[in-house]
């Protein structure tokens, strides 16, 4: 199963959904205009200095955030094609016609089989089984050898047939969007070590002829588009090469490329040194991440009680501007945000290697930066419930739970449904729900409608309309700050999970159900554009290292302090209480 978040027991199966633009942009329940208002300072633009920025980790992620998947353009071009930062690979896919082969590439051509009623009732049920009982009406449905389409349209395939279609030769390279969605998918098949090999030695033994020199000729015909394949490879997922076969495999390929074209050799040299830049980042980034989490875990005596709390800053000590508290928030999701690889999302259910042990690929977790984004998400739960817990006296604890009513009306004026969600969700846990001479001082007409926007009913459809309003914002955006779309990210998980699990994986006649393929691609490729926004908000750096670091109560010290605030209503809340008390008290004692 997928991370899940304290909202987790609300969520309800859901179906994949798609951006519609026939539905309205949301507009906000708080302004006439929901346009965000313009950043007070000087707008963030670029990278910023190693002071600026919390995790103390330098910006190279930035170049990866806008390094989409390239596209393929003439050889004089092949190397500095990246696409735009807000474009998508997915998004305008060509029409999967077969791909076409020159004679030069013996017993490659697929064989196209006319669309007889026997073939044709064939691929429909193929497509059928797949897409459950999804009806295409007359569509034109044709087979290319072990490939099925429907109306130029890639639906099944064998794994081989999958792979043979990703090779290039001299006269063919796949499509864009092909080239996306297979690569990230395939894991559900095979590991990423294992395609690379074979797609690196088909594309090497396919221009044999048993010629030394006319097969010198052939491969340094086709070395550029290898060349391209591998560089859409490395800038997409370039977590795959953190396994050290991958790594050898690349080298092994520059080698080979090296003695048939020079300057494919020297875009191979540039293309692995990006790599190698990018996956430094993400062990800095790593590094950084677990050391916050180390200081965020340290939980010093005055945070054990109530009487020593005073001792401890607030967040209105820190930040009083509920607007400067969203945009910072805005900044750790983006940043956190840009270096999760989209093959995570597959890889949270993919096939497990039956020979993973603590070498390689295997020796960090696969989807570990998913997971640590799941994380803040429950820490920012948290540390809300700890802000509206801790103090003492009920006048504090209303006006900390308004200034962050006004923060997540903020996060959704932004478009920070991530923030806006995990601020319900503190406020909804128990021990601050239950605080209700402290609610009677709160006006909360305002919390009201952040939670209608964000209600889980109806497979969260208040949600979902406004996440595709924003999304419409974000295409038609003049600015940055218009382009900012952070999704709630746990029930983007569990879309892309249960879409997973609602259809099959493989049909009945063994071929690959590439429809599942190209609903996962799309989904994950929305992620990817989402991903790609710089913050423009200006940082600071006091505010940043207080929501990343300052420790939060756990859930048992949430209870204590909620009922030292407002104390036990009943004998069963009395008898918790004395059993908090004894078992925080053991707890002190024993460290």
């Amino acid at each position: 199963m997928p991370p899940t978040t304290p909202y987790a027991g609300k969520f309800s199966s859901c179906a994949p959904y798609g951006n519609n633009n026939n539905h309205p942009q949301p507009q906000s329940p708080y302004r006439s205009n929901s346009v965000p208002k313009q950043s007070r300072e000087n707008v963030y633009n670029g990278a910023c200095s190693a002071a600026d920025n919390p995790y103390d980790v330098p910006h190279h992620h930035s170049a990866y955030r806008s390094a989409s998947v390239s596209s393929v353009t003439s050889k004089e071009h092949h190397y500095n094609s990246s696409c735009a930062v807000s474009e998508n690979p997915y998004s305008s896919p060509q029409p999967h016609s077969p791909r076409q082969h020159s004679t030069s590439c013996p017993g490659r051509a697929y064989r196209h089989t006319s669309s007889s009623s026997g073939s044709e009732q064939s691929c429909r049920n193929n497509a059928a089984a797949a897409a459950k009982a999804r009806l295409y009406g007359h569509g034109i449905t044709a087979s290319y050898g072990e490939m099925c389409y429907h109306d130029n349209s890639l639906v099944s395939a064998s794994l081989e047939a999958l792979i043979q279609h990703l090779v290039p030769t001299v006269d063919y390279y796949p499509d864009r969007s092909y080239v996306f969605t297979f690569l990230l998918s395939s894991r559900l098949f095979l590991h990423p070590y294992e395609l690379m090999t074979r797609v690196c030695h088909l594309c090497v033994e396919q221009q044999r002829s048993g010629d030394a020199l006319l097969d010198k000729i052939r491969f340094r015909e086709v070395a550029p588009k290898l060349v391209q394949l591998l560089t859409e490879w490395t800038e997409t997922f370039p977590y795959d090469f953190r396994d050290e076969r991958m790594m050898r495999c690349l080298k092994d390929m520059t080698h080979h490329v090296a003695r048939g074209d020079e300057y494919s050799w020297r875009a191979m040299q540039q293309m692995t040194q990006r790599l190698i830049k990018r996956l430094s980042a993400l062990g800095q980034y790593e590094e950084a991440v677990a050391a916050l989490n180390a200081v965020a875990m340290e939980r010093p005596a005055s945070l054990k009680s109530k009487q020593g709390s005073a001792q401890r800053n607030d967040v209105l000590s820190v930040c009083d501007d509920p607007f400067v508290l969203a945009q910072q928030l805005t900044h750790i999701e983006l940043d956190r945000l840009s270096f999760i690889g989209p093959e995570e999302f597959i890889q949270t259910f993919a096939m497990k290697d039956p020979l993973e042990n603590h070498k390689g690929f295997f020796r960090k977790r696969k989807t570990s930066n998913l997971e640590a984004y799941v994380n803040w998400f429950n820490r920012l739960s948290y540390l809300v419930a700890t802000e509206i817990c801790m103090p003492v006296k009920k006048k504090h604890r209303a006006r900390i739970i308004e200034f962050f009513i006004d923060v997540a009306q903020e996060c959704f004026n932004i478009g920070n449904f991530n923030s806006l969600m995990a601020i319900i969700t503190g406020m909804n846990m128990s021990p601050v729900a239950r605080l209700k001479k402290t609610w009677n001082k709160v006006n909360t007409d305002k919390f009201e409608i952040l939670e209608h926007q964000m209600d889980p009913s109806s497979n969260f459809s208040n949600y979902r309309t406004a996440l595709r309003g924003a999304t419409q914002r974000s295409e038609m955006a003049h600015s940055s700050q218009e382009k900012i779309v952070i999704p709630f990210f746990s029930l983007l998980i569990k879309d892309i999970y249960f879409l997973n699990e609602g259809c099959a994986s493989r049909l009945p006649n063994g071929h690959i159900n590439f429809e599942k393929l190209w609903e996962l691609a799309k989904q994950v490729s929305e992620f990817l554009v989402w991903r790609q926004v710089i913050c423009p908000f200006d940082r600071d750096r006091r505010i940043l290292q207080y929501l990343v670091t300052t420790p939060v109560f756990s859930e048992d010290e949430l209870h204590l302090a909620s009922y030292e605030s407002e104390g036990p209503e009943n004998n069963m809340e009395k008898d918790s209480r004395r059993s908090l008390r004894s078992s925080l008290l053991h707890r002190e004692n024993r460290s």
